[in-house]
């Protein structure tokens, strides 16, 4: 990195990021109470509230949102006149998935291989520490010129849309000139990317009945209906003989005109098995960014341990539906919902349950924000420019902030390029990244001050 007073601020606030983002991480803050302490979620927020006030801020407030979780917010005021730029970042995570998959503990910071892994660290716990180390470089070196307001989601991961309800009760508590959000990533480790759409999703739990109770395969089989088959025989509607997710009702033919994603190259980030196809058709940027796609997340039914020779009189299963810019969340919700009962085989009975929603978001790349971190990113990635380009994944605080706040321009940066490995085994972060963008988002608040 060429050298300037911001970068070297950073680079020296380096080892104290590691130890911060060590005890951000210890935190098992996950927002399913069903399976986490609820305590683990408080101390992180609790870690937060209690940075932002070593910052300076003023108004540190924890937030109890509409969804039982809690948001972290804090006011850092700036020269008199100036702009006012929210920064936004998550502290909840994902579940660990199998803790014995994992190399090293999933809540403990680990450095291998000049990464540094934990359940977090990039997604995005390590976006809390990039806000403060731009901060923290701005006040040694000429102090922040813009008003900073800092919020912290606490249940961005589960989709419950804790933050957004709140939001729209107190419409003037998050009101700003520009929003940066670090919950986004470049599309490759050292290539500098703002993401400028976001697939919206919706969530629902199906649930198959046939029977009263299971039966014995052998003296009912072949005639009762089995409705882990009935199940899966919907499941199966949901897709075509490629791959493509076909939803009755549902554009699933969009293009993708910016940034692309070579094949050969999605196929190592993603790890795809030797011998195994893609699915879907076009490129492959049109069907992660701006097509629909459907996963079925989980399915309740007997596990193959300890399986009975049983015909099933009831299953369920969990069905994401993530859904591109131009499409509207409610009207594709209705719309697989529909298509779920249409598909369900034999009469069976279907009962549909919506567990989360969140609109898609695409970004106006005119603003003088965007030349602001263009410029900014050109400094800070010596010899890059900006790419634009979409994620696949869903913010759905993006829409609702966009909507209350129509004139504010949102720009998307974090820390989730590929070889993070985000919601899965092993994630971790790349610490040059961190730093890296850290003096990205420094120098565009000076930039944006100025401009």
């Amino acid at each position: 990195m060429s050298s300037n007073p911001v970068a070297e601020t950073v680079a020296s606030l380096m080892p104290r990021a590691r130890a911060e983002l060590a005890e951000l991480v210890a935190f098992k803050s996950v927002a399913d109470f069903d399976q986490f302490p609820r305590s683990e979620s408080e101390g992180a927020a609790n870690w937060v509230a209690d940075a932002l006030t070593a910052e300076g801020f003023q108004d540190v407030a924890l937030l109890d949102t509409p969804d039982g979780t809690q948001s972290v917010y804090g006011y850092l005021p700036g020269p008199e006149g100036a702009k006012t730029v929210l920064l936004y970042a998550h502290y909840d995570v994902q579940p660990p998935l199998d803790e014995a998959a994992w190399t090293t503990p999933p809540f403990e910071l680990t450095e291998r291989d000049g990464r540094w892994y934990g359940r977090g660290a990039a997604d995005c716990k390590g976006g809390v520490i990039m806000h403060l180390l731009a901060l923290r470089a701005l006040k040694a070196n000429g102090g922040v010129p813009v008003h900073v307001k800092f919020i912290a989601e606490g249940s961005e991961e589960m989709g419950t849309g804790g933050l957004e309800r709140y939001a729209e009760e107190h419409p003037d508590l998050l009101t700003a000139d520009t929003i940066v959000i670090g919950d986004a990533g470049n599309f490759r480790a050292g290539l500098p990317t703002v993401t400028t759409t976001l697939r919206g999703m919706t969530m629902l739990r199906i649930r198959v009945d046939t029977l009263e109770g299971n039966l014995h395969s052998g003296q009912f089989g072949g005639a009762a209906p089995d409705a882990l088959a009935a199940l899966i025989r919907v499941l199966d509607s949901l897709r075509a003989e490629d791959g493509s997710t076909t939803v009755d009702g549902l554009t699933s033919g969009s293009r993708w005109e910016g940034l692309q994603y070579d094949e050969q190259q999605f196929r190592r980030d993603a790890k795809v098995l030797d011998g195994v196809e893609l699915i879907g058709s076009g490129t492959v940027a049109d069907r992660i960014w701006a097509r629909p796609a459907v996963t079925v997340l989980g399915i309740d039914c007997p596990p193959v341990v300890g399986a009975t020779p049983s015909v099933q009189a009831g299953a369920r299963a969990t069905v994401s539906l993530r859904v591109p810019p131009g499409v509207d969340a409610t009207e594709a919700t209705k719309l697989l919902q529909a298509h779920l009962e249409a598909h369900t085989p034999w009469g069976a009975r279907v009962s549909i349950e919506q567990v989360g929603q969140g609109q898609a978001f695409s970004a106006d790349t005119t603003s003088p924000a965007y030349a602001a971190m263009a410029r900014a990113m050109s400094v800070a990635y010596p010899g890059q420019e900006m790419q634009y380009a979409g994620q696949g994944g869903s913010i759905p605080l993006c829409n609702t902030l966009a909507s209350l706040y129509p004139q504010a321009e949102i720009l998307l940066i974090g820390l989730s390029e590929p070889e993070a490995q985000i919601h899965a085994v092993d994630e971790s972060v790349s610490p040059e990244e961190l730093e890296r963008l850290s003096v990205t988002e420094a120098l565009f608040l000076r930039n944006y001050a100025a401009s």
